[in-house]
């Protein structure tokens, strides 16, 4: 049985893949998916609920899908609260395919002065399903291009760890072991700490990416290693040394693609790992800074008391998104570790 057909028979491989498609394609198309922009603010519309869709016509019944203006009135001194004002003389119909002001093509979007805030409002008066999807990009890339940077790292200390062994291999790994013993959640705050201020998102993304990327290759390298312990022994190696191929060529052609198969499977199991640093250092406040939004950023309203009793959902979102996106990499991660485990493909 080949692996893809062992993949296939897989439902919850097959369930983590589907999901992890939908998410990347929705952070892809951010803009098309997204009725607003993460930055436009509603006058008077802060903490606002999720809108309510009305389906039909008060007056008529005819189907009319539509929402209707909704703002925040004044605080009352007495209660503290604040009553929801909502202009029933305005109802503002739901496109599907349409063209805002600005001539972009929405998914789904209004006609009139209401706005769909599926998601609701947050303190800025910003909708919250719009900062939701295009946080997304940052939450998502950060994961895979910080891949991108350690695992070749890994993957090449490993290999000249374990194919050269002695005093090379001591050195290299003693540096992974004491790498490995600082707990990386410390060393991440430490080093964002650190970053000069001033910087901007998209500097301050990629220095986090750049650090998350440093501290994630250690365990890869010590793994990849002890591969090629076992593989630098076999003949197909032994016959291009004794051909003449220098250390780095044999290292690179002959060896590492034997360890392929772990580094995809360990790929897809790491990468929740680069998303959940990032969230952790937005949500402490040394991450993607306001106004962009990521899904850390945005659970720094989790700290509110009073938005986590009152606004719910402005908070459980992107913490679900961040759960579910870790979950689909890890069924992915472990069904590539059943087709690709070579006692499976010999049956």
């Amino acid at each position: 049985m080949t692996w893809w057909r062992k993949l296939k028979t897989n439902r919850l491989a097959q369930l983590g893949a589907v999901l992890l498609i939908v998410l990347y394609t929705v952070a892809l198309g951010a803009d098309f998916f997204a009725p607003y922009s993460p930055y436009a603010t509603q006058a008077n519309g802060s903490l606002l609920p999720p809108t309510q869709i009305y389906w039909r016509d008060a007056e008529t019944g005819r189907f009319f899908p539509h929402v209707y203006p909704t703002t925040q009135g004044p605080v009352d001194l007495e209660t503290g609260n604040r009553e929801l004002i909502v202009d029933r003389s305005q109802p503002s119909a739901l496109r599907i395919l349409h063209r805002n002001d600005a001539g972009q093509l929405k998914l789904l979007d209004t006609t009139g002065p209401g706005y769909l805030n599926l998601l609701g409002t947050d303190e800025q008066a910003r909708d919250q399903f719009s900062r939701l999807i295009h946080g997304s990009r940052v939450s998502l890339a950060v994961g895979l291009i910080g891949i991108i940077i350690s695992f070749p790292l890994g993957l090449l200390v490993g290999g000249i760890a374990g194919y050269f062994g002695g005093m090379v291999d001591a050195v290299l790994m003693r540096f992974v072991e004491v790498l490995m013993t600082i707990p990386s959640i410390y060393l991440l705050v430490a080093l964002a700490a650190v970053l000069p201020a001033g910087l901007s998102s998209i500097q301050r993304f990629f220095l986090i990416v750049l650090i998350t990327s440093l501290v994630g290759w250690a365990g890869l390298a010590r793994v990849i290693r002890g591969q090629v312990l076992s593989i630098k022994e076999q003949d197909f190696v032994q016959a291009s040394r004794v051909m003449g191929g220098r250390p780095l060529y044999i290292i690179t052609r002959h060896v590492l693609p034997q360890t392929a198969t772990y580094g995809i499977i360990a790929a897809t199991l790491a990468i929740p790992g680069f998303i959940l640093a990032e969230a952790v250092l937005s949500f402490i406040g040394l991450g993607i800074q306001q106004p962009d939004a990521s899904w850390g950023n945005m659970l720094t309203l989790a700290t509110n008391a009073s938005i986590l009793v009152l606004q719910p959902w402005l908070v459980w979102p992107p913490a679900i998104l961040i759960v579910v996106t870790s979950l689909a990499f890890n069924l992915l991660g472990d069904g590539l570790r059943d087709a690709l485990d070579p006692r499976t493909l010999k049956q």
